[in-house]
């Protein structure tokens, strides 16, 4: 049975506790096991109903009393606590505004961009335009238009990505799907021809699809620019000038062009154009294979044929036509010797550059 001693002893030894307490968290304890649910005040306010009668009054105003001076004294502690543990936040938090600050990392473009602008810088100041095509082309604008039809010798050397589709499941297997991953950006050369107003001066960069397993000097996903120019009185002496020029800009006012004679179905003549070997100065190094060259693009004058069957007369305009790989292109500038390097996401590699 609850005794007004035993209500003067509780709130003694309850008091003690909350003026020791050294923290809030301490004093949350001390709450709890005298005004919780299984609490020691609250067990008597429990056991009110085995009280006599004739001091129930008495009992009940004690035990209220000594609820309202813990509370009372737990609120007082409380707030005292948290004042302390909040100035003692403030001051192993506090900033020295002396020290330095935190240099935030400013990215910059991906090397692969950065080529693709320059050269379309490069041909902006020149008076070019630049054009983008779809990535998903039909046979006909990649192959057929740049004069390579089915059985020409040339698809084999491009070995393509068909999209299959519902209707057409059975020919996308066997490879003889209209619809691929475009192989070179040439067609958007052809969509240029259709579309745009002669004279045409253009360059298309973009990503380019092929089958190749990746290793040092392939991918098989890159990125090209490719360039055209369809105007009357277009000479290979234009292209020439055109490229030598291209070259200097990129790789530097000291390196030298030549062109070898080479093979495209969509250009007649065609060549291949290398530009002198940057480490050895054209003396021949590993780099160059002992050459003095580096092969850096295709290009020719566009054929007749594939002027004809863009609705141009090839008897009044005539033009030429480049293509280059800009992975290719940012190895041989920077001396990089893997093309995988590009694309590894190796922050040290990038940040080079």
């Amino acid at each position: 049975m609850t005794t007004a001693e035993e209500l003067s002893s509780l709130k003694e030894s309850v008091l003690a506790q909350i003026a020791s307490a050294e923290n809030t968290a301490q004093l949350e304890a001390i709450r709890v096991a005298v005004l919780g649910k299984s609490g020691t005040l609250t067990a008597h306010l429990r056991n009110m109903g085995s009280v006599p009668k004739e001091r129930k009054a008495e009992i009940g105003r004690a035990v209220n009393q000594v609820k309202a001076a813990v509370e009372e004294a737990l609120d007082a502690a409380k707030a005292s606590l948290a004042a302390q543990e909040l100035a003692a936040s403030i001051a192993s938090d506090a900033v020295d505004v002396t020290l330095p600050g935190r240099a935030q990392h400013i990215g910059t473009r991906h090397l692969i961009n950065a080529i693709t602008d320059e050269i379309a810088d490069i041909f902006l100041g020149l008076g070019y335009s630049v054009i983008e095509g779809p990535e998903v082309e039909t046979d006909y604008y990649n192959f057929e238009a740049l004069n390579a039809p089915a059985d020409h010798p040339s698809r084999s050397m491009q070995d393509t990505f068909y999209v299959r589709d519902m209707t057409g499941r059975e020919a996308a297997v066997k490879g003889e799907s209209d619809i691929l991953l475009r192989t070179q950006t040439s067609g958007v050369q052809v969509h240029a021809m259709e579309d745009e107003e002669l004279p045409i001066y253009v360059i298309a960069p973009g990503k380019v699809y092929r089958r190749d397993v990746a290793d040092a000097s392939h991918l098989p996903q890159f990125h090209q620019i490719e360039g055209l120019v369809v105007d009357k009185g277009i000479t290979f002496g234009d292209l020439k000038g055109t490229l030598d020029f291209l070259c200097k800009e990129v790789f530097g006012p000291d390196r030298k062009t030549r062109f070898r004679a080479h093979y495209f179905p969509f250009t007649e003549p065609s060549a291949e154009v290398d530009v002198s070997c940057g480490i050895c100065g054209g003396e021949g190094c590993r780099m160059c294979k002992h050459t003095g060259w580096l092969e850096i693009l295709g290009c020719g004058m566009v054929d007749p044929n594939v002027l004809s069957m863009s609705g141009i007369d090839p008897e009044v305009y005539s033009g030429f036509a480049f293509g280059m790989g800009v992975e290719r292109i940012a190895c041989l500038k920077y001396d990089v010797p893997d093309l995988r390097m590009l694309l590894d996401g190796d922050m040290r590699f990038l940040r080079q550059f």
